[in-house]
């Protein structure tokens, strides 16, 4: 029994462990992993390799980690900046169409006002008051100005 215990159960128990560690737990692992962790893990990596090969570290790549640390809070302040200047040219743009379409109406009601399909009456049915004539008058359109 003590022969089997030691040759065949310890051995099988620690197989099952190193699964679990080595496979499964490595498996999961894996399935967990992002680009944003892959990319937190490259600082860690140059250290690594430069303590290795005893190369002296610039300061640059010691800033590497601190940048790249800071990418997602880049990032989302990127995406902000963007929509909230896409909201202000939608805004702007509103404005310009619903202002487009109140000048296009008071446009349009200042030419029905005109009335150009009527022709002039003669010059004895019209009535000129105090000698003044209105030659130079110009509709009245609401929302125009007239040069």
């Amino acid at each position: 029994m003590l022969w089997q215990a030691w040759t065949i159960d310890k051995p099988a128990k620690l197989g099952d462990w190193l699964w679990d560690i080595c496979v499964v737990q490595f498996a999961a692992f894996l399935d967990r992993l992002t680009l944003r962790r892959v990319i937190a893990l490259i600082p860690l990596v140059i250290i690594i390799l430069a303590y290795e090969h005893n190369i002296p570290l610039p300061p640059e790549l010691m800033l590497v980690g601190d940048i790249l640390a800071y990418l997602d809070i880049v990032s989302v302040l990127l995406l902000f900046s963007i929509l909230s200047r896409v909201s202000t040219i939608l805004f702007v743009a509103r404005q310009i169409a619903a202002r487009a379409m109140q000048l296009m109406l008071a446009f349009r009601g200042g030419l029905r006002r005109l009335d150009t399909r009527h022709r002039r009456a003669s010059s004895r049915h019209r009535q000129v008051k105090d000698g003044q004539t209105d030659d130079d008058g110009c509709p009245a359109i609401s929302g125009m100005a007239w040069a």
